[in-house]
């Protein structure tokens, strides 16, 4: 993985590039802009027994799509959820492989960056 930082029209962003990624996927920037979307979090409860794994949000964003269900097996680097942030679709991606013990936010919610999204065991 590479780190990288950015800077488009004025906002920095610290970018983490993973190389030979079969998937595809492109990492979240790892700050949000000033123009992230102002509304509040929802506080959701883990759905059943949370994971040991955290997969928590790059960026601040609207849960735009659940791509995986609670019980379904994933390999690193599969996409469990999709994020929108500034009308860009961003894949949230399994940190490695395991089984999704939880998804902790429904489609349309508001996260913040940091927030937990799912949990894998």
């Amino acid at each position: 993985m590479k780190n990288y930082t950015i800077t488009v029209n004025g906002n920095v962003y610290d970018v983490v590039v993973e190389e030979g990624a079969s998937t595809g996927a492109v990492s979240a920037p790892k700050a949000a802009p000033k123009a992230a979307p102002k509304a509040a979090p929802k506080a959701a409860a883990p759905a059943g027994g949370a994971g040991s794994v955290k997969i928590e949000a790059g960026a601040a964003g609207k849960v735009f799509k659940v791509e995986a269900s609670v019980g379904a097996a994933v390999k690193k680097g599969d996409t469990v959820l999709i994020l929108e942030a500034m009308k860009m679709e961003i894949p949230v991606v399994a940190p490695q492989d395991g089984t999704v013990a939880s998804i902790d936010v429904a489609v349309g919610d508001a996260v913040e960056a940091g927030a937990t999204l799912a949990t894998l065991n």
